[in-house]
């Protein structure tokens, strides 16, 4: 069975790809100091995504993960748009500006993607991972072939069938406490909600892959909790935002010290899929406006600009600030520091686990 310990990761803990927060820097900190490291491409496109793998490798010789994404392609719908677009209106026109005329599918699914695959084949990082959904067998052999070794992201057991079957070597167990996109293969589909503890134990009963415990994790004893429940290894993301490495903004890393991050909430109105969010203006909007959104990343666009104007007047609150339950648990330090911090605190819970016995 094929796993990351291979590539010298020594420290079982997985930095999340955090699409637009994670950086080459944080990675390559994040792999200097034993675990691994992520960076997530899936909103750019294959010339920026080698820039950042590049942009790693020069900052780190061991093992790193390039995330992407594997969304359905989107469906354009003129009307829903059209509406979606007047909806927020209001609150553009509140910031002094307009919104979009019409929106773009601004992110290429990688199952769409044969310049982003030619790209990974020719770099072969290390590990490549994927979220939500698998892409087509003849990716997932071309790029099992290069070399790299595969991981994805399943919120249920269905999900995780259906990414051994396809011969992924890795499964992310991404439970409903989690921060950011929710995994979902189908986002139209219904969600069982399965929290971190019951997922990670179904998947580790039920499937033979590793196992990555994902959602709610913060400190050490989160990661000794994952450990002792079967998985792998433990994914964390929120941990990392508030790192000097990360690119988050001003206006996040005030959140995630804040008031809100007692209050993470699930919202599709920001990007068109769920994700959990710190609750901020534009949840409040996503609950309050009752529309279905655009599909993903159709809604995003007009997400992105409404964020971009909003900070021009000096409002910080309509950021897809991503943020897991534990959000409140956030420390800020240096990303090497955090994951010696972080490993030192799972062996002492484990230490002292048998000095309780």
């Amino acid at each position: 069975m094929r796993s990351f310990q291979h590539l010298g990761v020594t420290i079982p803990i997985v930095q999340a790809p955090m699409a637009g927060v994670s950086t080459p820097q944080l990675a390559a900190a994040v792999s200097e100091a034993g675990g691994l490291g992520s960076i997530g491409v899936g909103a750019t496109d294959a010339d920026g995504a080698r820039s950042m793998i590049d942009a790693v490798r020069a900052r780190t010789c061991r093992a790193f993960n390039v995330n992407l994404f594997v969304h359905a392609t989107p469906r354009p719908d003129a009307m829903r748009e059209r509406r979606w677009i007047d909806a927020l209106r209001p609150t553009f026109e509140r910031y002094g500006a307009t919104p979009p005329a019409a929106l773009r599918t601004i992110y290429t699914s990688f199952a769409d993607d044969d310049a982003m695959l030619a790209m990974l084949l020719e770099t072969a990082p290390p590990v490549i991972s994927f979220h939500f959904g698998v892409p087509p067998k003849e990716k997932i052999a071309a790029l099992k072939g290069a070399g790299s070794l595969l991981l994805a992201s399943a919120t249920n057991l269905d999900e995780a069938r259906q990414i051994e079957a396809a011969g992924i070597d890795l499964i992310v167990a991404q439970g409903w406490e989690a921060g950011g996109h929710r995994g979902v293969f189908d986002p139209a589909a219904r969600d069982d909600r399965l929290g971190t503890v019951a997922l990670t134990r179904l998947l580790v009963t039920h499937t033979t892959l590793p196992v990555i415990a994902a959602g709610g994790i913060m400190d050490g004893a989160g990661i000794r909790a994952a450990l002792s429940l079967g998985a792998a290894a433990a994914q964390l993301g929120t941990a990392f935002v508030a790192c000097p490495e990360s690119s988050a903004d001003t206006g996040y890393r005030a959140a995630l010290f804040g008031e809100a991050a007692h209050h993470t909430t699930m919202t599709s109105a920001i990007s068109g899929r769920p994700a959990r969010c710190l609750t901020n203006r534009f949840t409040r909007w996503g609950e309050a406006t009752g529309l279905p959104a655009p599909d993903y990343p159709i809604a995003y666009d007009a997400g992105k600009a409404l964020n971009a104007a909003a900070r021009a007047a000096g409002e910080p609150g309509f950021g897809a600030h991503w943020a897991g339950q534990g959000a409140r648990l956030a420390r800020s330090l240096p990303a090497a520091q955090l994951v010696e911090a972080l490993w030192r605190e799972a062996q002492d819970t484990s230490a002292q686990g048998d000095a309780d016995q």
